[in-house]
């Protein structure tokens, strides 16, 4: 199961970095809901299509996760996933844009897919 979850979250930064947004969509579910890093909530693979045809007309690209990814199951079709990620605008590094991602990953017929996703800056309180 970890191994296959972790090739699909591999496939974020590939997808994102290539600005491939129907590869990019096609890691989550039909349903998934997406929150985004500025708090937007995308409802479906469609909207995060949508959303992310525009962001890859921007320079921005992910960087490494800060970390091995944490891979929880909570069952044989549902797992928890919790990994860090960062970004550069215009080829340069932006330590404001660090931020951990939680995602729900889910076995489907066609594969393991994300069926959540929920972004959050990182802060000091």
């Amino acid at each position: 199961m970890s191994a296959e979850i972790i090739r699909l979250l591999a496939r974020i930064p590939e997808t994102w970095n290539s600005g491939d947004a129907e590869g990019y969509a096609g890691l989550f579910t039909e349903d998934a809901d997406y929150i985004t890093f500025f708090g937007q909530h995308l409802e479906g693979r469609q909207a995060i299509e949508e959303a992310h045809r525009e962001l890859f007309k921007l320079d921005i690209k992910l960087g490494g996760s800060g970390g091995a990814p944490l891979v929880k199951p909570l069952s044989d079709d549902v797992a928890l996933v919790i990994v860090g990620g960062g970004s550069s605008v215009n080829g340069e590094p932006d330590p404001s844009r660090q931020s951990v991602i939680t995602l729900t990953a889910l076995r489907t017929p066609e594969g393991w897919r994300f069926v959540s996703f929920q972004n959050t800056r990182v802060s000091t309180p």
